[in-house]
């Protein structure tokens, strides 16, 4: 299956370049050195164990992947549908993690597959096709979501050849998603038309006028049909988590260094699933420093090299705090402490931040679209009501 390296636009940064992939070879490599390598070992057997035994990592991602998360967020009302018009699809149980389980073992696919040899959650699979043929990997919740539950599409097999048409075009399918989204508010195809999307796919591919718009992004999208509501912040789209349904993700939405990132300091945890704690997803109280430590714990993880779902872990097991420690300690050599983790994630959100103010970008870009904090969001019929100088707050490390 292929993995990716996700959104922000590093594949558009290697086309310009007319880098196409990056091969490595390890034949005859070493691998890395420790400084205290039995002790490494020791330590990571504890960790992977704690990850094990979780219900989210030793559960439920290893049987349902992400899309999981599917009829959960549609539960809670925030499951963005028919572009960000309400927040609970009607046919939401078509496209379920649970659907998708039942889909790929009758046609003989794999579940519980894993990104690499080590991986332990093994949270991706295999979806083959009618014929039992291998057709795509997952697809994942991210993508089911914005070629899906928001274009008001229910066909999980249609998604799965989007998904699959993505990879082999090269496109980021929560921007293109979105896109389309917006070409079905402006009429260019209708809300629920799978095989109309799967065209405007192939469109970008071949480079056809509409193709060439689509292929440009929700913003540019907007643009060229006079739709003034869209749901992006610094150019990039949302994802499938509307922000008037769990106000902490719509924190970091507006003030991570990306744009609307939802890895980037995933509140979704806390406000829904409940990990580390509990802050109710409509309150204002309490999200926007939720959203500030998950954005700092974020980014030292990132550096790492750790999966962020072993964040999900985390947050319910204080001691595999001192196993993260530990690990890096005993694989480097160093004396370190949470407090240098923490530092490390404060330094990088620092540096990304002067990266986007050296670049242009003003407070006015660390918030949400307008139409979040004026059309109340079905079925809590909430807005996205945190102030921006609240949200300032996220940049005081």
């Amino acid at each position: 299956p292929t993995r990716h390296a996700g959104r922000g636009g590093l594949g558009a940064v290697m086309g310009s370049k007319g880098l196409k992939a990056i091969v490595i070879d390890i034949t005859g490599a070493e691998g890395p050195e420790y400084a205290d390598k039995e002790a490494f070992k020791k330590i990571t057997r504890r960790f992977n164990q704690a990850l094990q035994k979780h219900p989210v990592t030793g559960q439920g991602l290893p049987r349902y992947g992400t899309n999981i998360l599917m009829k959960i967020i549609d539960d809670a009302g925030a499951l963005p549908t028919r572009y960000f018009q309400m927040g609970q699809f009607e046919e939401v149980e078509a496209v379920s993690g649970e659907k998708q389980y039942e889909i790929i073992k009758a046609r003989g696919g794999k579940i519980g597959h894993p990104c690499h040899k080590g991986c332990v959650i093994r949270c991706s699979r295999i979806y083959p096709d009618k014929n039992g043929q291998y057709l795509t990997k997952g697809p994942e919740y991210e993508t089911i979501w914005a070629n899906g539950p928001n274009l008001g599409i229910n066909d999980l097999d249609a998604i799965a050849q989007i998904d699959r048409l993505s990879d082999d075009y090269g496109v980021d399918n929560i921007e293109v998603g979105n896109a389309i989204g917006i070409a079905m508010k402006a009429g260019v195809i209708s809300f629920g038309d799978a095989q109309g999307a799967i065209d405007l796919y192939h469109q970008i591919a071949k480079g056809t006028p509409l193709g060439r718009i689509i292929g440009s992004g929700a913003i540019t999208t907007a643009q060229i049909f006079g739709i003034a509501r869209v749901a992006a912040v610094k150019g990039q789209s949302l994802p499938a988590y509307d922000p008037r349904a769990v106000k902490g993700i719509g924190v970091t939405y507006a003030t991570s260094p990306m744009g609307a990132d939802h890895t980037a300091g995933y509140t979704i945890a806390t406000n829904i699933l409940g990990l580390g704690g509990k802050i109710a997803p409509l309150t204002k109280e309490g999200q926007v420093a939720l959203s500030k430590k998950m954005q700092v714990i974020t980014a030292a993880l990132d550096c790492t090299g750790l999966c962020l779902f072993c964040a999900l872990m985390m947050a319910d097991e204080p001691k595999s705090w001192d196993d993260l420690i530990e690990m890096i300690n005993a694989r480097y050599g160093w004396q370190w402490t949470t407090h240098d983790f923490f530092v490390l994630g404060e330094r990088v959100l620092k540096i990304e931040r002067e990266f986007n103010l050296k670049a242009g970008f003003t407070p006015i870009d660390d918030r949400l679209p307008e139409f979040f904090y004026e059309e109340p969001l079905p079925p809590h019929n909430s807005v996205f009501d945190i102030p921006d100088e609240e949200m300032q707050s996220v940049f005081e490390l």
